[in-house]
């Protein structure tokens, strides 16, 4: 076995294959956005659908795509489902992200 091997422990692959999906769900600029707003505060479909100019129909498909990768959870209050970021991790990462960008 080389040095190389002994001194960087890898993560088992499938953990790898994940932390990739989590970055390609990431990576789309839609969801992005409807994650910052979430970042803000709780928010119902029809207000992150007037917030990014998009249908009501387009915000649900990418936020049942956000809740399958569990980055937001959902709470019905009366006729309305809010959203919001699912833990600080997701906050942790936006809030990281956008301070790296902007370096």
């Amino acid at each position: 076995m080389s040095d190389i091997n002994k001194k960087i422990e890898m993560p088992d692959t499938t953990i790898l294959y994940d932390l990739s999906d989590f970055f390609k769900l990431m990576g789309d600029s839609t969801r992005i956005q409807l994650l910052w707003a979430l970042e803000e505060e709780e928010l119902c479909v029809g207000d992150l659908a007037a917030l990014l100019n998009m249908t009501k129909s387009a915000v649900s498909h990418q936020l049942k795509i956000l809740r399958s990768a569990k980055l937001v959870k959902a709470e019905k209050r009366g006729k309305n489902v809010f959203y919001a970021l699912s833990d600080h991790h997701v906050r942790t990462v936006l809030e990281m992200g956008l301070e790296h960008v902007r370096e």
